[in-house]
C-alpha cells in the first residue's frame, strides 16, 4: 500500500514538471515598441518550424534541442537566440521594427488580402504602431501622417482629403470595408472622415488612383480603407482578455483626450469595446509668419446686439473649438472552422462646430456672419460580415455583408446684426449589400467577383428663427426631402501570375444607377418639379507587376473610373459665395476618368527602397460649377441677398499629372532615413474655353523624417514642406477669396510656402505601458496650408501615456 502510494506521488511529480516543461515552452513574441502580440511570425531551429498565433504565441516544444532558434515576422528585425537565452527570457521576445517595411498584405486594392509586389497601383499603408508615434488628433491627420495625402481644413473640425487633385466626391471612403460616401456628398470639403476614430484604426490602407472596379461610384482620386479594431478568438478553452487606456493632451488648442478598448476572447466568441472622448479648445496660431493670417476681431453678442470686438490674442482663432464622442462595439462568432460571423457597431458625434472660415468673411468694414456653424456631426454604422470557407465548384470562399448607417448634419448661420437665423438640417439613412467571393482556377490564376447594392434615402429640412421674437417658421431646405440615390452593380478581377516574377490583373465592372428626387417650389419657383435620372457605367483595370531582377520591379496599370450624379449634384440650394447661389439641374450625366501610370521601385538588401510612381488621368464629361438660369434669371434673391445663379454641370474636361516618389533608408544601430515626395499640376476647361488650375490640385510637398529605434525607444525628427501657390496658380474662385489668403507685393491673394521642423519620441517604460511626447511646429512659423480656412497650430507639445494590458 505505501509503495503505491509512493509510485502515485512520483507519477503525480512527473506530471507537474512536464505540464510545465510544456507551459514554459510557450513562445511570446511581440512589437518591441507597443508591446502587442506578432501574428504569424516564423519561429524555427534544428530544420523544424513553427508559427505565432493571432495572440504572437507559439509551442516551441517541437523546437526542443535546437542550437539556436530564430525569429522573423515581415517588418521586423530577425533574431537568432539559443535555447538558454529563451528560457532566461522567460520565454518572451520583442522584435525591432524595421525602418521600413518589404512585402506588406494590402487588402483594399481587391477586397481582399494579396501581396504588395501583386499590384500594379500604388499604396500607402498606416499601421496602428504609426499612428501611436504620430499621435494624430483626428482621423485625417492619421491621413495626413501618411506623407502622401493632402488634407484641406475649412475649420478646426475639419479634414477633407486630396488625392492626386481629386477630392471630397471624387475621393471613396470605406470602413471596414462599408462605403462612407453618401447620396450628399458634395463638390466642396467634407469632413466625414473625422467621425472616424483613430484610436479604433488597426491599419489604414490608401489606394491610390481609379478604384471603382471594386467600389463604384466616386473612386476617381484613390479609396482611403479603414480597419477597426476585431475580436480575437482564443480557439481554445482559454480566456483572452485584453485592452488598453490612454490620455493625450497638446497644448495648439488644449486637447484633452482618454480613450479605453476592451476585448474578450473566447473558444468561439469574441467582443470588443472602444470609447474615445475629445475636446478641443480654441486653436492658437504659430508667431512669425503672414499677419495677413491673425484674428484682429470677431463677433459678440453684447446687450441683445451683435458688436464687433477686438481680439486680445489675435493669434487665437475665435471661435474654433469643438468636442467629440467615438464609440465601437464589435461581437465575433465562429461556430465552425468554416463559417465567422462579425457584427460591428459605430457611433460619432461632435458637438456644435465653427464654421471658422465663413466667420472670417468681411462685408464692407463689418464682418458679414455673426453666426456660422455646424451642429453635430452624427454617423452610426451597424455592419454585418458573414464569411464562409469552403471549396467548391462556385467559390473557395464567400463573404457577405450587410450595412445600414446614419449621417446627420446641419448648418446654422446668421448675417451681423440680423435676427434672422437659417436652420438646414440632413439627415441620410443609407444601405449596402456587399457579396464577395474568390475562386482559385489553378496553378496561379484567380477570380475574384462580387455584387454590390447601395440605396440613400436623404431627409432635408429648412427653417428660419427670429432670435429676437424665439418665433421659428418653416423656410427652404438644402436638398429635395426624401430623394432616393441607389446603385447596382456587378464585378469581376482576375488574377494571373505565369510567373514569380510576374503578376498580371483585369477587371470590368458594370453599375446601373437611378435617382427620384421631388422639388418643393414653395419658396424658388423652379422650372420643374421632379428629377429622375438612369444611368448605367462600366469601367475597367488592366495592369502588371513585374520584378526582371530581385533589386527591381515595375508596374504599370490603365483605368476608368466614374462618378454618377447624386442628390447633392442634382438637387442643392445654397450659397456657394457671397452673391453666388447654387441651384438644381435634373439634367446631368457621369462624368468619367481615364488614368494611366507607370511605377518602380528599387531595393537593395533590405537597406533602401526607392518607389516612383508617375501618373496621368484625364477627367471627361465633369461635373463642375457653372454660371446658369433659372426661369430665364441669371440672378435671384437669397436669403436676402441678390445672388448669381449657378448649377452643377457637365460642362467641362480636366486633367491632372504628377510623380509621387518615396524613399526608405535603413541605416545601422536603429537609425533610419524616409523622405516622401508629391508633384502634380492639374488644369480645367473653363467658360471661355480657356483652361485653369484645377481647385483641388495640391501644391508640391514633401517631408523628410530622420529616425532612430532601438531597445523600447523611437524617436521622430521630420521636415515637412509645402511650396508656394502664386495669385495666377490659384483656382478660378479662390482669388475671390482673398480673405483667406495672404497678400503678395502686388496685393493679390496668393498661399505662401511653409515649412515645420518636428520631432516625436515614444518609449515603452514597461511590457505594457509606453510614453509619447512630441513637439510640432518646432520654429513656431504662423502658416496656413493651401485651401485652409483656419491658420495651422503654433509649437505645438504633445504628450501621451497608453497602457496595455
Amino acid at each position: 500500500m505505501n509503495i503505491r502510494c509512493v509510485n502515485i506521488r512520483w507519477v503525480i511529480i512527473v506530471l507537474i514538471l512536464f505540464t510545465s516543461t510544456v507551459r514554459s515552452q510557450i513562445l511570446r513574441v511581440a512589437d518591441d515598441m507597443t508591446g502587442a502580440p506578432i501574428a504569424h511570425a516564423v519561429v524555427s531551429g534544428g530544420g523544424k518550424a513553427v508559427i505565432t498565433d493571432e495572440q504572437g504565441k507559439a509551442d516551441i516544444a517541437l523546437l526542443t534541442g535546437a542550437e539556436q532558434i530564430g525569429i522573423e515576422a515581415p517588418g521586423y528585425t530577425p533574431l537568432a537566440l539559443a535555447f538558454s537565452e529563451l528560457k532566461r527570457r522567460e520565454y518572451k521576445v520583442f522584435l525591432e521594427r524595421r525602418p521600413y517595411r518589404l512585402g506588406e498584405v494590402i487588402v483594399s486594392a481587391s477586397r481582399r488580402s494579396q501581396p504588395e509586389e501583386e499590384i500594379p497601383f500604388r499604396t500607402a499603408v498606416i499601421r496602428a504602431a504609426d499612428r501611436d508615434l504620430a499621435n494624430p488628433q483626428t482621423a485625417a491627420d492619421l491621413l495626413g501622417s501618411s506623407g502622401e495625402v493632402f488634407i484641406q481644413k475649412s475649420q478646426l473640425a475639419g479634414g477633407s482629403p486630396m488625392i492626386r487633385g481629386f477630392a471630397t466626391n471624387r475621393v471613396l471612403i470605406a470602413v471596414d470595408n462599408v462605403r462612407m460616401n453618401t447620396a450628399i456628398f458634395r463638390t466642396g470639403n467634407v469632413q466625414n472622415v473625422i467621425s472616424i476614430d483613430p484610436f479604433a484604426v488597426e491599419r489604414t490602407e490608401v489606394l491610390f488612383g481609379p478604384g471603382s472596379v471594386m467600389y463604384g461610384s466616386d473612386a476617381i482620386g484613390g479609396v482611403m480603407s479603414f480597419h477597426t479594431l476585431t475580436p480575437r478568438l482564443s480557439g481554445s478553452d482559454e480566456t483572452l482578455f485584453s485592452g488598453t487606456a490612454a490620455v493625450r493632451t497638446s497644448s495648439a488648442n488644449v486637447e484633452k483626450t482618454a480613450h479605453v478598448d476592451l476585448s474578450l476572447g473566447l473558444r468561439r466568441w469574441g467582443f470588443t469595446t472602444s470609447v474615445t472622448w475629445s475636446d478641443f479648445d480654441d486653436l492658437v496660431m504659430g508667431k512669425s509668419g503672414p499677419s495677413d493670417f491673425l484674428r484682429t476681431r470677431y463677433v459678440e453678442r453684447i446687450g441683445g446686439m451683435d458688436s464687433i470686438v477686438t481680439n486680445p490674442d489675435p493669434e487665437k482663432q475665435v471661435p474654433s473649438g469643438y468636442s467629440q464622442w467615438n464609440i465601437l462595439q464589435k461581437i465575433r462568432w465562429k461556430p465552425e472552422t468554416e463559417w465567422d460571423l462579425l457584427y460591428g457597431f459605430q457611433y460619432s458625434t461632435t458637438s456644435d462646430y465653427p464654421r471658422y472660415d465663413r466667420l472670417l468673411r468681411p462685408s464692407g468694414t463689418r464682418l458679414r456672419s455673426a453666426e456660422w456653424y455646424y451642429g453635430p456631426q452624427i454617423w452610426m454604422s451597424h455592419a454585418l460580415t458573414v464569411t464562409h470557407i469552403s471549396p467548391s465548384l462556385l467559390f473557395d470562399d464567400i463573404r457577405a455583408t450587410l450595412a445600414y448607417q446614419f449621417f446627420e448634419e446641419s448648418r446654422h448661420d446668421r448675417d451681423f446684426r440680423s435676427d434672422t437665423k437659417h436652420h438646414r438640417t440632413e439627415k441620410v439613412n443609407a444601405y449596402s449589400a456587399n457579396v464577395d467571393a474568390t475562386k482559385s482556377l489553378g496553378e496561379g490564376r484567380r477570380l475574384l467577383y462580387g455584387l454590390e447594392g447601395v440605396f440613400n434615402r436623404v431627409g432635408s429640412v429648412g427653417e428660419e428663427e427670429n432670435i429676437a421674437t424665439g418665433v421659428k417658421t418653416p423656410g427652404p431646405s438644402r436638398y429635395p426631402d426624401g430623394a432616393t440615390w441607389g446603385s447596382f452593380a456587378v464585378y469581376a478581377q482576375y488574377h494571373h501570375q505565369p510567373r514569380k516574377n510576374l503578376t498580371l490583373q483585369a477587371g470590368a465592372r458594370y453599375t446601373v444607377v437611378a435617382l427620384e428626387a421631388e422639388f418643393d417650389t414653395t419658396f424658388y419657383h423652379f422650372p420643374f418639379t421632379s428629377a429622375s435620372m438612369r444611368n448605367g457605367a462600366l469601367t475597367g483595370s488592366v495592369g502588371a507587376a513585374y520584378a526582371p531582377f530581385p533589386f527591381l520591379t515595375v508596374d504599370a496599370a490603365l483605368s476608368t473610373a466614374f462618378r454618377s450624379p447624386n442628390v447633392d449634384d442634382v438637387g442643392k440650394v445654397f450659397d456657394s459665395a457671397p452673391g453666388s447661389v447654387v441651384v438644381p439641374n435634373p439634367d446631368l450625366e457621369p462624368e468619367y476618368a481615364y488614368n494611366a501610370e507607370l511605377g518602380t521601385e528599387w531595393k537593395l538588401a533590405r537597406f533602401l527602397n526607392i518607389h516612383v510612381t508617375t501618373f496621368y488621368t484625364l477627367l471627361r464629361n465633369a461635373l463642375v460649377r457653372r454660371n446658369f438660369t433659372l426661369n430665364g434669371m441669371d440672378s435671384i434673391l437669397y436669403d436676402g441677398t441678390m445672388s448669381r445663379v449657378q448649377a452643377i454641370q457637365n460642362a467641362a474636361e480636366a486633367h491632372v499629372g504628377g510623380v509621387q516618389a518615396r524613399m526608405n533608408v535603413g541605416l545601422p544601430a536603429g537609425f533610419g532615413f524616409t523622405s516622401r515626395f508629391t508633384w502634380m499640376k492639374g488644369e480645367e476647361e473653363l467658360d471661355d474655353g480657356s483652361v485653369g488650375p484645377l481647385r483641388h490640385v495640391s501644391p508640391w510637398y514633401a517631408d523628410a523624417h530622420a529616425t532612430y529605434h532601438r531597445q523600447g525607444l523611437e524617436v521622430d525628427l521630420s521636415l515637412v514642406y509645402n511650396a508656394e501657390v502664386s495669385a495666377d496658380d490659384l483656382a478660378p474662385g479662390l482669388e475671390g477669396k482673398d480673405y483667406l489668403y495672404a497678400l503678395d507685393g502686388a496685393g493679390r491673394p496668393y498661399c505662401p510656402s511653409w515649412y515645420t521642423l518636428n520631432v516625436k519620441a515614444l518609449y515603452r517604460l514597461t511590457d505594457g505601458l509606453t510614453v509619447s511626447a512630441g513637439v510640432e511646429n518646432i520654429t513656431d512659423r504662423r502658416y496656413r496650408p493651401y485651401s485652409w480656412g483656419i491658420t495651422a497650430p503654433e509649437r505645438n507639445f504633445i504628450a501621451s501615456v497608453k497602457l496595455s494590458f
